[in-house]
């Protein structure tokens, strides 16, 4: 019986993301397939859904709006932090991603945007934030879990 891509389904696939200008984001398609559940958690709702009713053997391409994927850019994820909780020896510069201990002491990444003397903007809205993801995918299998 062949199966086709539902709650709960063990899929095991090679997939490529990319951005509307052509720009690649991540694949696997030169490496190992990916293998998880769909439901888990593990990859956005739209990816996911966009994936039911797939066979094994089959190939798609399609997009996920924001919405659907990371979301919008949040204005309230943009925050001023002190220069003084920089290392002096730390060296700024716009575009770098650093981390940071969010109030549960858990690790957040976030992109600085601007810097002077005695502020420094960070963004911690993910950097897929706002963007349209083209997948491309080709089913390796499809199993019930």
């Amino acid at each position: 019986m062949i199966e086709c891509i539902a709650e709960g389904a063990k899929v095991t696939l090679h997939f490529s993301l990319s951005l509307e200008d052509g720009q690649l984001v991540d694949s696997n398609f030169d490496g190992e397939p990916a293998t998880f559940t769909v439901g888990d958690g593990s990859l956005l709702p739209g990816f996911e859904q966009s994936l039911f009713g797939l066979k094994a053997a089959e190939k798609r391409q399609f997009a996920v709006a924001p919405e659907n994927g990371f979301g919008q850019p949040n204005p309230n994820n943009i925050q001023q932090v002190d220069r003084t909780n920089f290392d002096t020896d730390t060296q700024l510069e716009s575009g770098l991603v650093m981390t940071f201990l969010d109030a549960n002491k858990v690790e957040v990444p976030g992109v600085v945007t601007e810097f002077d003397e005695k502020t420094v903007t960070v963004d911690f809205n993910h950097p897929l934030a706002g963007r349209t993801i083209l997948f491309d995918v080709h089913i390796l299998s499809v199993t019930a879990s």
